[in-house]
Formats: C-alpha cells, structure tokens, sequence
C-alpha cells in the first residue's frame, strides 16, 4: 500500500526531464510514484511507464497509473468520476474529496483526499480541507489515505499524519525543486520522524494481497 511521500508526475512544471526527476526523487527516498501525463498518448505514456518503472525497481519502488489503464503495469488510480466497479488489477486507488465519494468505494485499496492545503499547482481548487477537515475524512475512510495537495514542507507533512494520513502524495514540491533529491529526503525523513513519534491512527485493512505488499 502507498506510504510515506508518493511523487506525482507533471513534466509541465518539472524543471528538468521528468525521468531526471523521478530518478532524483527516488535517489532522495521516494518509493512510490504517480503517472499522470494524461495528454500524451497512449503509446507514448506506455514507453514513459517503461522507463519509471526500470528507475523505482533498481531501489525496490513501485509505479501507479492515473487512470483504468495500466499500462502493462500492476496498479491504477482512478479519478472519484469513475469507472464504477474499479478494474481488477493488483492495486487500485481512487482520488476523493468529500465524504460521498468516499461512502462509494468498493474494492478499492487506497484514496488521496485532496486539497489539504492551498495548491499552486491547482490555483483555485479546493476550498481545502486544512488538517481538521483532512482527520474527519480519514476517520470516515474505509481504506488507508494519502494526503494530497499543496504538501512542501516537513511540519505539513507533520500535521497531515497527525491527522491519520499514512502518507503524503507531493506533485509540484519536487517537479518545481532545485534539488528534488534534497527535498524528497527532507520530506521523506519528516515523514519517518512523525511515524517514529506515534502520530496519526491506525490504518483499516484493505483488500490488498500478500504478493502485492
């Protein structure tokens, strides 16, 4: 399952290539990261897959997909829209904001609860949640959640696994960084530190597999 600070793709903001991103990222502790890159094509967003994921399996990582598709991978997240039942793949998650589109889960395994926090990379989009909204939506999760949404700095970190969160998802912290390797690691040890101190709640099972883990 998801856990501590999952990257998000966004190669419009990356200040760099977005594989030099990821393989910055990863070499500064992330081990989980989103595929978005909607607006390519598919063939396109396959070969992109290929090469995220040759850079998280040298340091034991794991890929998701935004979206139904795959794309020969073992885990997906889909948008609160849909589709409805998820598809059956190895690992799926879903993206929600409220407690409706929570009460209408089924098999999935995870959420992102979005916005937390005021997001440049979403000017506009929210009202956010702020860490009290983020704790009354985590303890109505049937499934563990993922912070998302204006996440840059260790005490949000902090407060998002006070809240219960059993991670952060981050997008334009690392695509925007200087040094995404230094700022994943800050980020990356924020979340350890807040783990180590008993933060947060425990998670609810989810229907993930052993051979998934």
């Amino acid at each position: 399952m998801p856990s501590g600070v999952v990257l998000v793709t966004d190669r419009w903001q990356a200040r760099r290539p977005l594989t030099e991103v990821v393989e910055a990222a990863v070499v500064g502790g992330v081990r989980w990261v989103v595929l978005r890159e909607k607006d390519l094509s598919r063939a396109e967003r396959a070969a992109l897959a290929a090469e995220l994921r040759a850079i998280l399996a040298d340091a034991g990582g794991r890929l998701i997909v935004a979206g139904p598709d795959p794309l020969d991978g073992d885990a997906v997240h889909l948008p609160a829209a849909g589709p409805y039942p998820p598809p059956v793949v190895g690992l799926v998650g879903r993206s929600c904001h409220d407690a409706t589109e929570l009460a209408r889960l089924t098999t999935e395994d995870y959420v992102t609860l979005s916005p937390v926090f005021p997001t440049r990379s979403k000017p506009g989009y929210g009202p956010p949640l702020h860490p009290d909204g983020l704790r009354e939506l985590v303890a109505a999760s049937p499934v563990p959640v993922l912070a998302l949404g204006g996440i840059e700095t260790p005490e949000q970190i902090r407060e998002c696994v006070a809240a219960g969160a059993a991670g952060v998802a981050v997008l334009g912290a690392i695509m925007r960084a200087d040094d995404p390797t230094e700022l994943a690691a800050t980020l990356t040890a924020a979340h350890e530190a807040a783990g180590r101190a008993g933060h947060g709640r425990p998670q609810p099972p989810t229907a993930i597999t052993e051979e998934n883990q």
